[in-house]
C-alpha cells in the first residue's frame, strides 16, 4: 500500500561524465512504501541515475530532494545517513571479512545493531555468519548487501540490477523480500527481469538514451508487453 507522500523527487536532472552528457531532464518520484522500477537497455542511464541520487555523481542541473531536503551537493555518506541507501550492481562485499563482520560495519555506521531485521528476510545469513564473504555465492552476497543496507531502517533503497546472474530460486526469494520490504521502506529498482518488474512494481519508468520516455503508473499498463517496447 502506498501513500501520497513523496520520499524522493527528481526534477530536471542533467548529468554528464566529463564532456559526455548522460542524463537529460529526468523527472522521477517515489512515494512512501512504493516499489518503483526503472527499465531500459544497457547504456540508457539507469545506473547513472541511481549514482546521482546517492551522491556519487554531481549533476549539471536539476534537483534531487527527499522530504523537502535538497540532496544535490551532499556527500554520499550523508545521504546514506538520511536514509537513502544505494546497493550497487557489482555485488561487492568485504571479501576478507566474515558475514558477521560485514554486518558489524553496517551497524557501526548506523548505530543499529538489531540484526533481526536482516535475518527475518534472509535467514540463510544466520548460518553463514562465520563464513568469509569472499566465499559466498552471488545470491548470498546480494542478500548480505541488501541486509547491510537495511540497518538503520532506511526510507528508500536504491537497488541496481539485484537479480542479475542469480539462480531462479534466489530471484523468487528476492521477489518476496521486495514485497515485504515495501511495507516499511520505498524501493527504486533498476532491473532487466521484466516478469519480476511487472509483479512487484507500483510504477515503472522507462529510460532511453538518458531520457525518461514513459511512466507506467497503473496495474493495467504495467505488463511485459508495455515494458518490452522500451528495451
Amino acid at each position: 500500500m502506498t501513500t501520497n507522500q513523496e520520499v524522493l523527487t527528481v526534477k530536471g536532472l542533467n548529468v554528464s561524465y566529463g564532456e559526455s552528457k548522460v542524463l537529460f531532464d529526468v523527472d522521477l518520484s517515489v512515494r512512501q512504501n512504493q516499489v518503483v522500477a526503472c527499465v531500459g537497455r544497457n547504456g540508457a542511464g539507469k545506473t547513472t541515475l541511481l549514482r546521482s541520487i546517492a551522491g556519487f555523481l554531481k549533476p549539471l542541473a536539476g534537483s534531487i530532494t527527499s522530504d523537502h531536503v535538497n540532496l544535490v551537493g551532499r556527500k554520499s555518506y550523508d545521504i546514506a545517513k538520511m536514509g537513502i541507501k544505494y546497493i550497487p550492481q557489482d555485488k561487492k562485499v568485504f571479501s576478507d571479512l566474515t558475514v558477521k563482520e560485514n554486518l558489524e560495519l553496517g551497524s557501526y555506521a548506523t548505530g543499529d545493531y538489531n540484526w533481526d531485521r536482516v535475518t527475518v528476510y534472509f535467514p540463510k545469513l544466520k548460518v553463514l555468519m562465520d563464513r568469509k564473504a569472499g566465499f559466498l555465492s552471488g545470491g548470498e552476497r546480494q542478500m548480505l548487501m541488501i541486509g547491510r543496507a537495511l540497518l538503520g531502517s532506511p526510507k528508500v533503497l536504491l537497488i541496481d540490477e539485484p537479480t542479475e546472474g542469480l539462480a531462479p530460486s534466489i530471484v523468487s526469494h528476492l521477489k518476496n523480500v521486495f514485497g515485504e520490504l515495501s511495507r516499511n521502506t520505498a524501493l527504486l529498482i533498476v532491473e532487466q527481469n521484466l516478469p519480476l518488474v511487472c509483479a512487484i512494481s507500483d510504477k515503472v519508468y522507462a529510460m532511453k538514451e538518458g531520457r525518461i520516455v514513459a511512466a507506467l503508473a497503473d496495474r493495467d499498463s504495467i505488463n511485459a508487453d508495455s515494458c518490452e517496447r522500451y528495451l
